[in-house]
């Protein structure tokens, strides 16, 4: 009775424990075969050694993604700052020039804001500095306080642009072409998306990288017909650019120095294809567009464009997508303008622009004193 009972239990245990593996196995089994979907799965943590930080913008779960044009490549950088926010009531940071100056121990005169980004769901406002040596920071909003956002230590992936312009590149006069590697960013249908100049026949050039990234890059180069200059040109980066949907089609709504409007059909932008844009407006010679945002003013959809010459410019997309007359015949006169009409809004010296919520605006603006001030502006006012 003794045996019978001890062989009882021990083939009990024996059931059990095959139970138990077969459990684990299929939980471990379960473990390996799901895919892990964070985007940051790669990421690695460390310095990324930026060199420079030319462009800004986010993408979800608060990465943020920085165009490095020394080094040719687009960090991704995963900020941890994912605290979902409601936008503030008001943003009013005066002398910004100045207080980033003095966390660093120099002068105003010493720093350039390259860029501005909104972390969509912080609702924090990053500003790319970089000084006369060269260094390059980040500096990020906190309430009505600048602080320092470090990059010596962060958890990163990095996907370096194959084909861009080389090191050593000049252009006519002797200028280096290197920073124009990457001009802009932007982060649309899972993709990277990079403007600037490449090691190509016609330099002009669009980047599309899926991201996570691998070492897939889809590279287009562009041609545009540009009006002021009476010509098509195809060596000219685009200065600053954003996605768009206009009357159910995706478009790449971009900007050019001196200051041809163009748009290029997404599913014209094909890898390793020549695309010609379509040129929908010419808004003034002498001048660079230095930012482009959306937003809604009494539930309309509108674009801002900010520029280096010219008041802020407010352009109904709609006359965009209805517009089919492209400019391919010279304009003349240095602020002579053409095709899609635009409103010039009372907002002059307005460097940096990103959208904060639908309906408001954060700008970066030198004022008539020479401050240069962070505000933000409501959609009633623009």
């Amino acid at each position: 009775m003794i045996i019978f009972q001890k062989k009882l239990n021990q083939g009990i245990m024996k059931t059990f424990l095959t139970f138990l593996s077969l459990l684990l196995f299929t939980g471990m089994g379960f473990a390996f075969t799901t895919p892990n979907n964070s985007l940051t799965e790669d990421f690695i943590e460390g310095n990324p050694e930026v060199k420079s930080v030319n462009a800004l913008t986010f993408g979800p779960e608060g990465i943020l993604f920085i165009g490095d044009s020394r080094q040719a490549a687009i960090i991704a950088v995963d900020t941890k700052d994912n605290k979902s926010m409601q936008a503030p009531e008001s943003v009013d940071l005066k002398n910004v020039d100045e207080l980033i100056a003095a966390m660093v121990g120099t002068t105003a005169d010493d720093i350039v804001i390259q860029d501005m980004a909104v972390n969509p769901i912080s609702k924090k406002i990053y500003l790319a500095v970089h000084r006369q040596d060269g260094l390059p920071m980040l500096v990020t909003t906190n309430g009505t306080k600048l602080e320092h956002f470090p990059l010596d230590k962060v958890s990163y992936s990095k996907s370096v642009l194959k084909k861009a312009v080389g090191e050593d590149a000049k252009d006519r006069r002797g200028r280096s072409l290197r920073e124009w590697a990457i001009s802009d960013l932007a982060f649309h249908g899972g993709q990277v998306m990079v403007s600037g100049l490449a090691n190509e026949e016609f330099s002009s050039a669009f980047h599309a990288i899926p991201f996570p990234f691998k070492e897939k890059q889809e590279l287009s180069t562009l041609e545009i017909y540009h009006a002021a200059h009476g010509r098509y040109e195809t060596y000219a980066p685009i200065k600053t650019f954003m996605p768009y949907e206009m009357a159910g089609k995706s478009y790449l709504v971009a900007s050019y120095t001196c200051t041809p409007l163009v748009i290029f059909p997404m599913d014209e932008l094909k890898p390793g294809k020549h695309t010609k844009g379509k040129t929908v407006a010419e808004l003034g010679n002498r001048n660079t567009p230095l930012d482009i945002v959306s937003f809604k003013k009494d539930g309309k959809p509108y674009l801002l464009l900010a520029n280096s010459s010219r008041a802020l410019m407010r352009i109904d997309p709609s006359e965009i997508a209805s517009f089919d007359d492209y400019l391919t015949e010279p304009v003349e006169g240095n602020s002579t303008t053409a095709g899609v009409d635009f409103v010039a809004l009372p907002y002059v010296n307005v460097l940096q622009m990103d959208k904060i919520s639908d309906d408001q605006i954060v700008m970066l603006q030198r004022t008539a004193d020479g401050s240069l001030n962070l505000h933000m502006q409501s959609a009633g006012r623009l």
